[in-house]
């Protein structure tokens, strides 16, 4: 669908529900808000503007490996896109740039991470939704140590998940990277936070620690305001959780009917 506010601003929309947005002459333009907290992380990775290698586990629009693209030049990326037709959709109406080092693969995201080398990747991005929900083999354990694998020492994971309360799932989740990573954040609308309603969360997982009050000042002056949690504050919610083994393992919560649709 087009964006009457950007001549070339495209919103790529699966079963109704807004899934990517790309703007073709400013890639480096994040529209929806948890992308927008996800390059915030890019930004802090490492030095700026180097370029990082990268591992996107979904790919939808290409919105992340194209803001990569632009703002650290030379970056080498991978994409895992379960659904063949959809890359072959956005690769075609939607073009990545000619110098952008971007490989998109008709594949699971489990099965890339898991035949990816060792010590490969600088960042690890998890972003994929059958439907409207994440699927439940990237959520375990063993899921979890295959991302810490493929990272270098210094490197990031991050996901895009969503919940509400009691926040069972993210608690799940937060318990299951914090086995196997000693860092772990979360960012979200503090509404989100409070219970108020159901929306996306970023989980960040790290060997080491991150920037966080550079991280959290960049996030708090988003259009919509987001916080970062860390540390002891983190309690709350992975209190009484367990890390999810694969024979446990089960999709994100359904969306609540309105929650992520458009008009």
């Amino acid at each position: 669908m087009p964006d009457i506010d950007r001549p070339r601003g495209w919103l790529l929309t699966v079963d109704g529900a807004p899934q990517s947005y790309v703007d073709l002459d400013a890639p480096e333009h994040l529209e929806f808000e948890y992308a927008r907290r996800v390059g915030h992380l890019l930004d802090l990775a490492a030095d700026p503007a180097g370029p990082l290698d990268v591992l996107h586990l979904g790919g939808g629009a290409l919105t992340l490996p194209r803001y990569l693209a632009a703002t650290r030049p030379g970056s080498r990326q991978r994409v895992a896109e379960p659904d063949a037709e959809l890359a072959a959709f956005v690769t075609a109406h939607l073009p990545l740039p000619a110098d952008a080092d971007v490989r998109v693969e008709a594949a699971d995201g489990r099965a890339l991470l898991e035949g990816a080398p060792d010590a490969c990747a600088d960042v690890v991005i998890s972003d994929v939704y059958g439907g409207s929900r994440m699927p439940a083999h990237l959520t375990t354990l063993s899921y979890a140590r295959q991302a810490e694998r493929v990272l270098r020492p210094g490197g990031h994971y991050v996901a895009n998940l969503a919940d509400a309360a009691p926040f069972r799932f993210l608690g799940s989740q937060l318990a299951t990277f914090a086995a196997v990573f000693p860092w772990v954040a979360l960012v979200a609308e503090p509404s989100v936070l409070r219970g108020r309603r159901f929306g996306n969360v970023v989980l960040l997982a790290s060997r080491h620690e991150l920037p966080w009050e550079e991280l959290a000042r960049r996030c708090a002056g988003d259009p919509f305001p987001a916080r970062v949690v860390h540390g002891t504050a983190l309690r709350s919610l992975t209190e009484g959780a367990r890390p999810v083994e694969d024979g446990d393992a089960v999709p994100s919560p359904q969306p609540p009917d309105g929650a992520f649709s458009i008009g």
